[in-house]
């Protein structure tokens, strides 16, 4: 008896290794299922939440419908093309169609050290939230047809490609791109198109008044809550493994939000004499998704710093956005999304260095030996994505407007897009 427990507990690593070579890590796999639901509920209901109290509350249940809609219709457009478009082939642009609807992947396919159907989950609730994220550029005045066309068309033409270019071993993975959850990918992408989509159609009926003041500050908190904490499973995920990076991810992840947040009351407290509900949740979003596209390769002290600069950098833009550009990005997004993913990648290049004493970070890219080398390869991707973003969401805009028409009438924008575009209302009092 003796003899048989002795050779089981000296079989025991070679049983170990032998299932990590042949099937998936069973820690890894745990993790990234979890990661997968956190990052969907920051869509529903996280976003959709924090989004539709930001609106008025005739337009409430249209951003709820939007939120939702995309979630379905992404979901399945990402299962037939999308998902091979953005990690199918070897090119330098753009995937191929080698995994049109999943084909060749089954229950032992692996990606990694876990399912490529699981690694294929993941992903889906990325291109899921990003549309999503740009509905607050528009929102209270697109068609819903309108915005369900350009969600498609747009997660196609712009989300997969970038996807490809960063994640899928297109030419700034190969160059050697820190973005280790989306500052280019989703936040910049999203940001611009947000920005773009403004400018298309104008800003909304009373702009710059008090009437368009948040109906419902109460769910939007709710939201941001929910996006706080699924925010761990974006960027904890994103390690694609249950090990170290992705538990600092998930400790700079929450470090920076919680800088963001202090740091945007604290302005607003300077300036205003009083600091808002809605600053902190901003400040919080903005730190978030700063942190984002480092949140891999930089340590707690660096997290800090971006966490402030991203409180202080995206109030400003924030501000000059609406009172000096007079530019309606209904919600925020580009200020804070997208200004928030730019800056957040620059960082990624300074904070990832491993001389800065307690603000230093694991290290640069292989091949790339200096701040200068790894700054120069993340603006390289700032400006290639964000160009190629807004050059390509005008065109799909245009040809959507000339189609089918972007905005709804005026009538309908004073109705609201509840009942206008819905037929029913958000509440019924």
């Amino acid at each position: 008896m003796k003899r048989l427990i002795a050779l089981l507990l000296l079989s025991t690593p070679a049983l170990a290794l032998a299932q990590a070579e042949n099937g998936p890590n069973g820690a890894d796999t745990a993790w990234i299922m979890t990661a997968t639901a956190l990052v969907l509920f920051m869509t529903l209901p996280g976003l959709a939440l924090f989004y539709g109290g930001l609106v008025r509350s005739k337009n409430v249940l249209s951003v709820l419908m939007q939120c939702f809609t995309i979630a379905g219709a992404v979901s399945v457009v990402w299962f037939l093309f999308g998902y091979s478009l953005a990690f199918g082939g070897n090119g330098a642009w753009i995937g191929d169609f080698s995994k049109l609807m999943l084909v060749g992947v089954g229950h032992d396919t692996l990606n990694g050290t876990i399912p490529e159907s699981l690694f294929m989950m993941f992903q889906m609730t990325f291109a899921i939230i990003t549309p999503a994220l740009i509905v607050g550029g528009f929102a209270e005045r697109m068609k819903f047809s309108a915005m369900l066309a350009f969600s498609l068309i747009w997660l196609v033409v712009v989300y997969a490609p970038v996807t490809h270019w960063v994640w899928g071993g297109g030419w700034l993975q190969e160059m050697g791109l820190y973005d280790f959850a989306g500052g280019t990918v989703v936040h910049i992408t999203a940001g611009v198109a947000a920005l773009v989509a403004a400018m298309v159609l104008g800003p909304r009926k009373g702009f710059g008044s008090s009437a368009l003041m948040p109906h419902n500050m109460t769910m939007t908190v709710a939201g941001a809550g929910m996006l706080w904490v699924g925010w761990f499973g974006f960027n904890g995920g994103s390690a694609l493994a249950a090990d170290g990076y992705a538990s600092m991810a998930i400790l700079v992840t929450h470090l920076s939000a919680a800088m963001g947040t202090l740091t945007w009351l604290t302005i607003e407290w300077i300036r205003y004499g009083k600091p808002s509900m809605l600053g902190a949740a901003t400040g919080m979003v903005a730190g978030l998704g700063t942190i984002t596209p480092a949140s891999g390769f930089v340590g707690p002290g660096g997290a800090v710093v971006i966490g402030l600069l991203a409180g202080i950098v995206c109030f400003s833009a924030t501000n000059f956005l609406k009172k000096v550009l007079k530019i309606d990005d209904s919600l925020d997004v580009f200020p804070v999304h997208g200004v928030g993913g730019m800056l957040g990648t620059l960082l990624a290049g300074v904070f990832s260095a491993t001389t800065l004493g307690v603000f230093s970070g694991y290290g640069f890219a292989e091949g790339i030996g200096s701040m200068a080398g790894q700054l120069k390869v993340q603006a390289i991707g700032v400006i290639a994505t964000l160009v190629f973003t807004a050059v390509a969401t005008w065109i799909i805009l245009k040809l959507l407007d000339a189609v089918i028409g972007l905005r709804v009438s005026d009538e309908e924008e004073t109705q609201g897009l509840d009942l206008s575009q819905h037929e029913e209302r958000g509440y019924d009092l």
